[in-house]
């Protein structure tokens, strides 16, 4: 059997005048869009400005008791601000929201899955348990490392394994974001859309601004903590772009529209990330974002019959399967019964194919179909020649840890890429560490 488990974590790239909003239990994603309206004061009598987020960060300057700030996102327990025209960091202990921002319109929950699950001071089953969660809690995740996530617990930081909490939801990235630059040598910086209103400082040629808004031919800004306004005839404003997907650079998917890759930090470990890709009008556009497992030892550098590893390599997909009816899958759909097995035995001149039992002599050894890890799947065309030995069996398929070999998932997410799968559109499945994704 071949398992994997997923779990999404995409970050909204904002755009212009946007304002964090505070993460609550079931999400890392501390950030929410301008029409939400919320206000960071600063409550210490004076508050250093840092270059980074963290005391071992240089000083570059100082905010005070009830001065507001513009502040950008948040960082574990550090706000990024706008601070004259340069980013610093603030402690956000000393800084009062007065109002929590509207939250994406999805966002990432992560629930926890096992019975009982320790939190740990450190990213290893070598640190202290500082505490533990129960199966169904939602976390606020921070960050995650290897196969650890970094989580806020009773005020506290902790760790908890990925393996034992699912991930779900995708945030959708806009297209584009907007940058506004000075234009003018000098351009005043008023308390009103107007001339006639008093300058209240002024920002110079290239200088970037944090807009809020547009009032005719004037933008409203954040300046220094404080509403200002600027002409718009001395700021250009130009659209950037998102960074290219991975799937651009790739030169070897031919005709293939829909592709799923697979992706870890290297060879020997089980924590894999998936993502699915469909081209729209010659545009590649990411579908999912997901965390899950491989073969219990990782990728295989060359694959075997039995080692607990997953192929890597470029591979089409085969038929759809599963104990229940159709979910609504395009792909070919065959059911499984009690007597479906899939043979494994590399002498049998049935090896790597779908067989039903009694065996009758045929083979000696196959793997039983009937099973919940197969709830639904798909199979993955390796070792279509069925080369004795190079390894059988090998599926996406319903699974919460690692696998013999296989890629897993939620049955939730199983059924959802089920149904998005296309065969018109010709789809494979990538699997490769992060660092050899060039070959493709």
């Amino acid at each position: 059997m071949k398992k994997l488990m997923v779990g999404m974590a995409l970050t909204a790239t904002l755009a212009t005048a946007v304002t964090p909003g505070f993460g609550s239990i079931g999400g890392n994603q501390e950030k929410a869009y301008a029409a939400a309206t919320v206000t960071y004061k600063v409550t210490a009598s004076k508050l250093n400005v840092r270059s980074g987020a963290g005391t071992t960060y240089g000083i570059i300057g100082s905010v005070v008791k009830g001065q507001t700030l513009s502040v950008m996102s948040k960082s574990g327990s550090w706000y990024k601000i706008n601070y004259n025209g340069r980013t610093g960091y603030v402690s956000s202990d000393y800084v009062q929201a007065s109002r929590t921002a509207t939250p994406p319109a999805e966002s990432t929950t992560y629930t926890v899955t096992a019975s009982t699950l320790n939190v740990r001071s450190g990213a290893g089953t070598n640190y202290a348990s500082i505490g533990s969660v129960t199966k169904g809690q939602k976390l606020s995740v921070v960050s995650k490392s290897g196969s650890w996530y970094k989580i806020n617990y009773n005020g506290r930081t902790g760790y908890v394994s990925s393996d034992y909490v699912q991930a779900s939801g995708t945030t959708t990235p806009p297209a584009e974001s907007t940058t506004y630059t000075v234009t003018a040598s000098t351009l005043n910086v008023r308390s009103g859309a107007g001339t006639n209103y008093a300058s209240i400082g002024s920002v110079t040629k290239g200088q970037k601004l944090s807009v809020v808004s547009k009032s005719g031919s004037w933008y409203k800004i954040n300046y220094n903590g404080r509403t200002g306004y600027v002409s718009s005839d001395y700021v250009q404003a130009s659209a950037t772009t998102s960074p290219k997907l991975v799937v651009d650079s790739f030169k070897t998917l031919g005709n293939a529209q829909q592709v799923i890759l697979v992706t870890a930090d290297n060879y020997d470990t089980k924590s894999a990330k998936i993502q699915t890709f469909e081209k729209v009008d010659g545009k590649w556009k990411q579908v999912l974002t997901a965390n899950g497992v491989l073969g219990q030892k990782g990728f295989a550098l060359s694959k075997k019959e039995g080692d607990m590893e997953s192929p890597t390599g470029k591979y089409t997909i085969g038929t759809a399967f599963g104990r229940y009816a159709n979910p609504g899958t395009k792909l070919p759909y065959r059911k499984i019964t009690a007597n479906d097995v899939w043979v494994d035995d590399s002498k049998s001149s049935l090896y790597n194919t779908w067989q039903q039992k009694p065996a009758n002599g045929r083979w000696t050894s196959a793997e039983n179909m009937d099973i919940p890890a197969y709830d639904y799947g798909f199979v993955i065309n390796y070792n279509e020649s069925r080369t004795p030995g190079k390894g059988s069996a090998i599926f996406f398929h319903v699974g919460t840890n690692y696998t013999a070999g296989c890629t897993a998932t939620s049955k939730e997410q199983v059924v959802s890429i089920l149904k998005w799968l296309n065969p018109e559109k010709n789809p494979v499945i990538i699997q490769s560490p992060v660092s050899e994704l060039d070959k493709y």
